[in-house]
């Protein structure tokens, strides 16, 4: 029985491997570099742009807050020995409440930063895929790969004419 089932799966292979590499030799594939178009793209230098423009006054806040915090750390040092219990308890104190709330404004920074860092990322990703759609449609191809591919010759290579499509979207 399983010799039979052997011989009938060999006749199928052998019978259908001819339709097989005549349908593929019909088939234009192509293949994209999209860490190369996620870096490259014009839009991505503005997304760049967007989001540092956005945080660059809460990054100024938390680079005023550290300096601060690094004053009352020299005064301490300085200044400690010499204090009253009291003016030195009350000295850090304050220093240990803006240390609370320079951790607390980091970690916000960072989550909002990163969330933004996220959905401007999403907006390229969608922005790319329509790119490589485009030009695979309009070069007639009916297959383009990304990751994972070990070799492409340079005429399945369509990184540049997407980089050009994604370019002219940009202006």
């Amino acid at each position: 029985m399983i010799r039979l089932v052997q011989r009938l799966v060999f006749l199928t292979v052998a019978l259908c491997a001819p339709l097989l590499a005549q349908g593929a030799e019909d088939v234009k594939i192509g293949f994209v570099n999209s860490s190369v178009l996620l870096e490259q793209a014009p839009q991505a230098e503005r997304a760049k742009q967007k989001l540092e423009q956005e945080f660059s006054a809460r990054e100024e806040e938390l680079r005023q807050l550290r300096q601060e915090i690094q004053g009352l750390e020299g005064r301490l040092n300085r200044e400690g020995v010499t204090m009253t219990d009291s003016d030195r308890s009350e000295l850090e104190r304050e220093l240990n409440r803006k240390l609370r709330d320079l951790q607390r404004q980091q970690s916000n920074f960072r989550d909002d930063l990163n969330l933004r860092k996220n959905e401007e990322l999403g907006k390229l990703q969608r922005l790319v895929l329509e790119a490589i759609r485009e030009v695979a449609r309009d070069k007639g191809y009916d297959l383009v790969l990304s990751e994972g591919v070990v070799y492409s010759a340079d005429r399945v290579e369509l990184t540049e004419d997407v980089l050009d499509r994604l370019e002219q979207k940009g202006r």
